[in-house]
């Protein structure tokens, strides 16, 4: 039974990632997701149903559109492979519970923010306004944080990136961070409540802080333009937050804010 288990959340993770990169090229394009068919971005050829099992046709078609031949890129199985590991992890860490479910939601949503920040630097609100409802909605579930904690977590993600970005608005004499980052942080507010946004605060700041240098040692045009997307590093924070979160808060906790 628990090998059963795994196949049907091995294959609910690569189907909803197949519908993940349709959301991801989609939505920023503005072009409808639902209405039609998926077609191949280099001929506009509709592809057919055989053609789009997540993983098993790119590997057949050796990553290469059936009808003009055009490389298919690299990232359509490698979204479909994070969602279906991301699902399992979350199996294998939580079970079958209210944790697992929430949490390969929130999943999905961060991996469609992630690559749709990297490629356009816009979050989408069709993603993070229903993200915020939607986490509020859960916290009211058995096993849910609560709508004390997932109301101040809301409050306490947004309302801080809002006030960081109207400093930096000031210092910078530009904007210095989007809209879409304070919805995106409210959202995680709303999902898993202040101590854990000021965790993915702190992350995503040294782990943005540490990539942003390496790339601009590489990258002339970074350098001059330093405007990169701070929405992937939120997701990365995220992450580690969901995983790791209560341990790592724990540590800090016992041994560093413990009266002696």
């Amino acid at each position: 039974m628990p090998d059963v288990i795994l196949i049907l959340i091995a294959v609910l993770g690569l189907t909803v990632g197949s519908f993940l990169n349709v959301l991801i090229y989609r939505l920023p394009r503005k072009i409808p997701f639902i209405s039609d068919r998926s077609r191949c971005p280099g001929c506009d050829t509709q592809i057919k149903w055989y053609q789009n099992i997540p993983l098993i046709s790119y590997l057949f078609l050796a990553g290469k559109c059936a009808n003009c031949k055009k490389r298919i890129s690299l990232r359509y199985p490698l979204v479909e492979a994070l969602n279906a590991i991301s699902y399992l992890y979350f199996y294998w860490q939580f079970g079958l519970s209210y944790e697992f479910a929430v949490f390969s939601f929130l999943l999905t949503m961060l991996l469609a923010i992630f690559f749709i920040d990297l490629d356009f630097q816009i979050i989408p609100d069709v993603i993070t306004l229903p993200g915020i409802l939607f986490g509020l909605g859960v916290s009211f579930l058995p096993g849910g944080i609560g709508i004390y904690s997932a109301s101040i977590g809301l409050l306490a993600g947004g309302g801080s990136l809002f006030l960081i970005a109207m400093l930096g608005d000031w210092l910078f004499k530009r904007e210095s961070m989007g809209g879409g980052d304070i919805k995106m942080a409210a959202m995680l507010g709303a999902f898993l409540g202040w101590e854990k946004i000021l965790l993915i605060f702190i992350s995503s700041s040294v782990i943005g802080l540490v990539v942003s240098l390496i790339l601009m040692c590489f990258s002339a045009k970074l350098r001059k333009e330093r405007m990169i997307p701070f929405g992937p590093f939120l997701a990365i924070a995220a992450v580690l937050a969901i995983s790791y979160g209560d341990q790592i808060i724990d540590f800090y906790v016992n041994n560093f804010l413990t009266v002696q």
